[in-house]
């Protein structure tokens, strides 16, 4: 697993020892000695465990025998001056190294022993990992477990992700922030609530209220805060309300069709939890019209994904209805180390173990995706195509003409206000996206990370063709929709049996879409701010959260997105586009010629027939089809009645209300759930204080998956 790591290490070693010391015979490894490194790779009762397998046990043992005491000593003062402040490293072991330095009289045992023990961890810090826990998916040990993601790394690829993507955004700003209809839905919470705190509030009677935006706020973060006590701890079946299914817990076909957990989520009222209802798509943000035409896709996604189950298309029948982990042929969870050698992959050892298999709704997700990236082109430049192409040639005018407002070309109130201040110029955002690039230019070759720098610039090239057309439907239907699934697909293409190299270029290509869709310039400061507190946080997470993203974590960190994107750097990256196009999923890659057709009947019936299909949207349409695994009707549901009530009834019969307090309720609710959560798991999480009675199990305590397997599928060694 880490030979190629290691390589470096010991070469490096060896040329600044070669010269004085020479390398000891080789030692004879007794039965006790290597019950002793066994039982010191796999304490299980120390907080230094590292779940080391027998092949790296086998790799520590050919380092152990052929190192010099003067070596290890040497590893270990080494590591006692770049690890004394860094949090990361277990104290008990930096406790141990810091007297085996000190010789064998002040370790306290025989020479023997200290020897033993001296050798042993310089091996583990030299050649295998310094950490007991290896963000997210490069460093945990479930997934790659890659030592070398060290906070240095993770600093330039979330900085050079962040900004690059700021880069961009100047870029942006003539198509997707001054047009008029570019509303953004997605920020204006935060601008309601910046104006409910910040801005007096004239006392005035709408509809019979009277309270301010500030005590409104108030009152409802206070009620959310209470509440969110009943679903998320105290009755946790009010969250998972999937009561359809307690009527016969053994019902499968019936967990099937009406299951919250793995199946179809089909469920008249299925959770009493705000933070389910809003999790997917912000019920009093998003426009009505928006969030209908994304469940009109999700809703007719589920019986397609219900055909494919049924009729056991690809194997799909044998593994859970609706999961986005990966798994074998005998249903197991897929552990990408067994078929990778030096982090690549190993067709011998993939050959023996199994490819990896897709639930039914993995496959509607990626199906719905590869169709969507060309209906919202085609679709953008049916409807914006003309826009498109003068802003462009405004830019490149732009740019010769510096002094000039991008705000001249509009005379929409908001742009004859903007015209008073000074506007950032292009060529700041230019000078961001080269730092940045040099940045990620940086990471890419100082650590070992298999990717090549052309890779880099093929994904900002891919962002700068999509980035427009994407951001401008997000700009107006408020649906967001990322590059990454793209990005890893072409990645695959350019780096084959590489599951690290897509994943940085995944990460590349899906922060770059999500920060160019913003420009404010405030936001400079505060991403730098936010991208120092996030590598704080998940490395604080993985080192005191046990157990992180194992599926039954009990303090629910079961990382659904990091393990789609485990997932996703297996199938695209390891086993890549080519064995899951030509052998393995065929289907998926006509699924961009059948998203291009379906742009074609939506054009002539907005054009012939506008009265009926104005509101229509297809590329909304399919997005919904991708809302699947882990999510389901479940996530759904909720959100589609509480935007009738708020985006459609309410601003219709009473807008002055909705003006006032709709975006205030939506970030009061968000807050109050924030700060509940925060609590609760200080409070009675992370030291556990379970509850356990009916109302917190009755949602689990039924049949939500299928039965394992022997296995299925071809016959092992004859995998695509």
């Amino acid at each position: 697993m880490l030979e190629e790591l290691s390589s470096h290490s010991s070469e490096a070693s060896v040329s600044e020892n070669e010269k004085k010391t020479v390398v000891p015979e080789v030692v004879e490894i007794t039965s006790e000695m290597r019950n002793n490194l066994l039982e010191r790779l796999n304490e299980k009762s120390s907080r230094d465990k590292l779940n080391a397998t027998r092949r790296d046990i086998d790799f520590i043992m050919d380092k152990f025998v052929t190192m010099s005491e003067e070596e290890a000593l040497n590893i270990l003062n080494k590591a006692i001056d770049y690890h004394d402040d860094d949090f990361n490293f277990p104290v008990t072991t930096m406790d141990k190294i810091k007297l085996l330095v000190l010789g064998p009289d002040m370790y306290g045992t025989d020479a023997d022993t200290y020897e033993f023990d001296l050798k042993v961890e310089a091996s583990l810090i030299g050649y295998y990992s310094p950490y007991p826990e290896s963000i997210i998916v490069q460093k945990l040990p479930m997934f790659y477990g890659n030592t070398w993601a060290t906070p240095g790394y993770q600093f330039l690829l979330i900085f050079s992700t962040q900004f690059l993507g700021f880069g961009f955004a100047g870029v942006l700003r003539r198509w997707v922030i001054y047009p008029v209809k570019a509303v953004w839905p997605s920020v204006l919470p935060s601008i309601a609530l910046s104006r409910a705190l910040l801005k007096p509030d004239k006392r005035e009677n709408i509809h019979g209220w009277t309270i301010s935006r500030y005590w409104f706020f108030l009152t409802c973060c206070a009620a959310s805060f209470l509440y969110f006590w009943f679903p998320d701890y105290l009755f946790q079946g009010l969250s998972t309300f999937n009561w359809l299914s307690w009527i016969a817990p053994k019902n499968f076909n019936l967990a099937l069709i009406t299951g919250s957990v793995l199946g179809l989520g089909i469920n008249p009222w299925p959770t009493f939890d705000w933070n389910m209802a809003s999790s997917l798509s912000s019920p009093l943000v998003t426009p009505f019209y928006s969030h209908v035409n994304q469940y009109i896709g999700t809703f007719i996604s589920a019986f397609i994904i219900l055909g494919i189950y049924m009729t056991n298309y690809k194997y799909t029948a044998y593994l859970p209805l609706n999961t986005n982990a990966l798994r074998t042929n005998t249903n197991k969870a897929y552990a990408v180390s067994e078929i990778l050698t030096n982090g690549l992959l190993d067709e011998s050892k993939y050959q023996k173990y199994s490819p990896p298999f897709y639930s039914a709704g993995d496959l509607m997700v990626y199906g719905a995706t590869f169709a969507f990236y060309p209906a919202s082109v085609l679709w953008t430049c049916i409807n914006e195509g003309r826009t498109i192409i003068v802003n462009m040639k405004q830019f490149i005018s732009d740019l010769k003409n510096r002094e000039r407002s991008n705000y001249d070309r509009f005379d929409d109130p908001f742009s004859r206000m903007m015209r008073k201040h000074k506007e950032v110029p292009d060529w700041w955002f230019l000078v961001v996206l080269a730092i940045s690039f040099v940045l990620g230019v940086v990471c890419l070759t100082e650590y070992p990370t298999n990717t090549k720098v052309w890779g880099l610039i093929i994904i900002i090239l891919i962002n700068f063709v999509f980035l427009i057309p994407i951001a401008l439907i997000q700009s107006v239907t408020g649906y967001g929709f990322g590059l990454n699934v793209l990005c890893e697909l072409i990645s695959g293409y350019m780096f084959p049996g590489n599951g690290s190299a897509l994943m940085i270029l995944k990460a590349f290509g899906y922060n770059i879409d999500g920060r160019a869709e913003t420009v404010f310039r405030g936001q400079i400061l505060t991403s730098l701010i936010q991208c120092i507190v996030a590598i704080g946080v998940v490395n604080w997470q993985i080192a005191n959260i046990p157990d992180i993203c194992d599926p039954l974590n009990p303090q629910k960190f079961t990382c659904p997105g990091p393990r789609t994107y485990y997932s996703a750097s297996i199938t695209w990256g390891v086993i890549g586009p080519k064995r899951m196009f030509n052998g393995l999923y065929p289907i998926l890659q006509w699924c961009f010629l059948i998203g291009a057709l379906v742009i074609i009947p939506f054009y002539f019936a907005k054009k012939y027939l506008p009265k009926y299909f104005r509101f229509v949207n297809p590329v909304l349409i399919i997005g919904g089809m991708s809302a699947w695994s882990p999510y389901n009707l479940s996530y759904h549901t909720p959100g589609l009645y509480l935007s009738i009530i708020f985006m459609y009834f309410i601003r219709r019969r009473y807008l002055g209300w909705w003006e006032k307090y709709n975006y205030v309720l939506s970030s009061a609710m968000d807050a109050g759930v924030a700060f509940s959560a925060i609590i609760i798991f200080f409070a009675v999480d992370y030291h556990p204080k379970k509850l356990s009675w009916w109302g917190n199990t009755v949602s689990y305590a039924g049949i939500d998956g299928v039965p394992e397997v022997g296995y299925f599928g071809p016959k092992p060694g004859e995998y695509p």
